[in-house]
């Protein structure tokens, strides 16, 4: 392509300095992805070779996590991004490609344990080896978490159901928050990717797989990757074959000498509790991309979101109020939102 629109001030930047900065005139700049935040992802294709371009605007994103946990990962043998030149005062980054075979699509062509074999060893070497780097990384503890949950409230039930919470209500949330973060700080703290699920893996010839969207890496629970990964937002799995592989991976962090001190009962509950925070989170970010910053793709995925959830509430007595407060006031409304919001 040449230099786009100039109504795209970003990108006539970005495209500026791949061709004239880092010497990649006459190639062909393409769209590859949009995440959650406000970073896009180009590929500069000459030839037969082909690159990521990274715009992530100074005033929203920070490039600087990005390049150190990149490099801390590839430090232990994790198949990564490279970053191959950089313009942090602009925000530009330009990174080795690991292809367009997203693990969301390859799941469906029936390779899922072998796709999840290697999503599993890779998160192990990750909690294992990168211990050492995780001890640097910021904590996932009671603040972040609690500031996470509090996007459910306000953006989930307020925005997109409409409900007015009573005091009684409130006062019920307060107390599933403060037990979710009592179970996720009751577990050994290990490198938390955040986001590592299927559409952050990528499947590639050598080293699979190849993992994305690292930027936001804490030190936190050791089954928060894990649940991340097998109750993911974007594809479900059933209950006993999930279980399976968490327990597989529990034995995979012994056999590497994690000091865990969780018996499988108190692990899988761990990664329960530890999944309910998550979707918690998740079903508030999901409807602040709708509502906030016009990003509709993702109510499709609230449906599965909102069965974790429940799904969780239900299995433990301590969350039991929660379970019912989401099948008296969230369920009936719950689908009212959903068409008002698709139409």
């Amino acid at each position: 392509m040449g230099l786009p629109d100039a109504s795209d001030s970003r990108l006539t930047d970005l495209t500026r300095w791949v061709f004239d900065d880092l010497g990649f005139a006459g190639s062909r700049i393409e769209p590859a992805s949009v995440d959650a935040s406000f970073r896009r992802y180009f590929r500069v294709t000459r030839g037969a070779d082909s690159y990521i371009a990274m715009d992530a605007p100074p005033d929203k994103e920070n490039l600087q996590p990005f390049v150190a946990v990149a490099r801390q990962l590839l430090g232990i043998g994790l198949n990564v991004p490279v970053v191959l030149a950089r313009d942090s005062a602009r925000g530009f980054l330009l990174l080795s490609d690991l292809g367009r075979r997203q693990y969301l699509d390859e799941l469906a062509n029936g390779a899922a344990d072998s796709l999840y074999a290697d999503a599993l060893g890779a998160l192990c070497t990750m909690q294992t080896a990168g211990a050492t780097a995780a001890r640097a990384l910021p904590p996932y503890g009671r603040e972040l978490l609690m500031r996470e949950m509090e996007l459910m409230p306000q953006w989930f039930l307020r925005e997109h159901l409409r409900l007015q919470i009573s005091a009684a209500e409130r006062s019920m949330l307060d107390g599933l928050f403060e037990i979710l973060v009592q179970s996720a700080a009751a577990q050994p703290a290990s490198f938390v990717h955040r986001d590592y699920h299927s559409r952050n893996l990528l499947v590639t010839a050598a080293n699979n797989p190849g993992i994305l969207d690292f930027q936001d890496a804490v030190c936190g629970a050791i089954t928060y990757d894990l649940v991340s990964l097998l109750k993911d937002c974007y594809v479900a799995w059933p209950a006993p074959q999930v279980r399976a592989w968490a327990l597989d991976y529990r034995e995979q962090l012994l056999a590497k000498g994690f000091p865990l001190n969780l018996g499988e009962s108190e692990f899988i509950r761990g990664f329960d509790l530890v999944g309910l925070q998550r979707h918690i989170k998740v079903l508030g970010i999901f409807a602040r991309l709708y509502y906030r910053d016009g990003k509709s793709q993702y109510l499709k995925d609230l449906p599965r979101v909102l069965r974790y959830t429940r799904d969780a509430a239900a299995a433990y007595p301590e969350t039991a109020q929660f379970a019912d407060f989401l099948a008296k006031r969230v369920d009936p409304e719950f689908p009212i939102a959903q068409q008002r919001a698709l139409e």
